[in-house]
């Protein structure tokens, strides 16, 4: 089992920068693949950015460049540094895991490829 708790969102205006956290616990091997997701109201969840315990990140194109997905191992913790956001970036962002291997690593950015969830975090940018 893994436990996943979100922290550090809130209100910004465009331009603005937020970082999220996401504090694991739970069988290390569940969580090998981690990522960052969001939801919008009305809309699907999406994948924004994964990272794997040997530190390989993957970015959708939509926060590629603008937000950092990072993680300390030794405080369980994964992060997500947002800049430059925007409106359109105003979302639920949850964090999630999996120990599951696929062979395509762009699998990770869809939310079928996680086990696991965290409860969320409001991120909103105003204009």
């Amino acid at each position: 089992q893994v436990h996943l708790v979100e922290s550090g969102g809130g209100s910004v205006q465009s331009g603005g920068s937020l970082r999220l956290s996401c504090a694991a616990s739970g069988d290390t091997y569940s969580r090998y693949f981690m990522g960052w997701f969001r939801q919008a109201p009305g809309k699907e969840r999406e994948g924004v950015a994964t990272i794997r315990l040997d530190g390989t990140t993957n970015y959708a194109d939509s926060v590629d460049g603008r937000f950092t997905i990072s993680q300390d191992n030794a405080k369980n913790t994964m992060y997500l540094q947002m800049n430059s956001l925007k409106p359109e970036d105003t979302a639920m962002y949850y964090c999630a895991a999996t120990g599951t291997v696929y062979h395509d690593g762009n699998y990770y950015l869809k939310s079928a490829a996680y086990n696991y969830w965290g409860q969320g975090t409001q991120v909103t940018v105003s204009s």
